[in-house]
């Protein structure tokens, strides 16, 4: 008997609500589709491929580049695998090509859950979480960690979603973080500090032509509404979407592949808990004792 294997992007999660739709993935535990009143809102990928360029992923335990793959963490050292060789950095956590394992499931929500096993490099247990969930407001994700072993860990979060701008021309879409200050980096994208974006072209706050934008910026210290959100998002003659950060946020990538080749030209605007190379500058690292609970929230709503 011939078995049918499943997608490489594994089990399929679909939410409902109105008129949209989100499915969220088994593979990496992200978001692989979101469109609503019959336009994407996010640029998606097809379940039988593997997501490209993290696209939806969730990045954990921690987000964008490892200098190295080495830190030192309770005067221990530790290397972590080179999973970006041309920059011999580690790069977007270890979650990401994982099975995460539901643990709930309503026809606008569901949960997904993984467990970082100790390993070379990272030698903690921490349980993660996300619940996906598909409502009035748009998309909305709450992440949970906890660290579940008997030592102190290092930790930072970060998702990778792409908003689509549904074949806006560039000229034509306005990209907006409310971020004061833009992380500057080295050759190998490693931050070396942050400056105000002040009089700089990397100076979002009211909105700039996604002609203007940076292909891979870091961006920090976000502006925030009375309710502790910070919104930024895309605009297009289409439309365009969203996208707020609950306080645990307070760092963004804004990467724009659209001159790339293997995804539909799009503006990932990433939430992160901490920057590149958190484990070594110590910028936005959380640090969780055993039993300690860190979360989390982002969302996306169509305009």
């Amino acid at each position: 008997m011939v078995s049918v294997s499943e997608p490489l992007s594994g089990k399929q999660f679909v939410l409902k609500y109105g008129d949209a739709e989100a499915v969220i993935v088994e593979v990496g535990g992200g978001l692989r589709t979101y469109t609503a009143a019959g336009r994407d809102i996010v640029a998606g990928y097809p379940e039988n491929a593997l997501s490209p360029r993290a696209a939806g992923a969730v990045l954990v335990p921690w987000p964008n580049r490892l200098a190295g793959g080495s830190y030192i963490f309770m005067e221990q050292l530790h290397q972590a695998a080179i999973s970006e060789p041309a920059l011999h950095n580690a790069n977007h956590g270890l979650g990401r090509w994982s099975r995460w394992t539901c643990l709930s499931q309503n026809e606008n929500s569901v949960t997904l859950a993984w467990t970082v096993p100790p390993q070379g490099g990272y030698p903690f247990q921490l349980d993660v979480r996300t619940t996906w969930t598909l409502d009035a407001d748009g998309l909305r994700a709450e992440h949970e960690a906890v660290n579940v072993g008997d030592k102190v860990a290092p930790f930072g979060l970060g998702v990778h979603p792409y908003l689509s701008i549904n074949g806006a021309d560039r000229a034509d879409v306005t990209v907006r973080v409310p971020a004061k200050l833009r992380v500057l980096v080295d050759d190998n994208k490693i931050p070396t500090g942050t400056q105000p974006v002040d009089g700089t072209p990397d100076d979002l706050r009211t909105g700039r032509p996604l002609t203007e934008v940076g292909l891979d910026l870091g961006l920090a210290a976000l502006e925030r509404d009375s309710d502790g959100r910070a919104v930024g998002g895309v605009k297009h003659p289409g439309g365009g979407a969203k996208i707020w950060f609950g306080p645990a946020f307070d760092w963004i990538q804004l990467f724009t592949p659209d001159a790339l080749g293997d995804h539909p030209a799009s503006v990932a605007i990433e939430p992160m808990s901490c920057p590149a190379n958190a484990f070594n500058s110590g910028d936005g690292l959380v640090v969780l004792a055993p039993g300690d609970r860190w979360t989390g929230n982002w969302g996306i709503t169509p305009l």
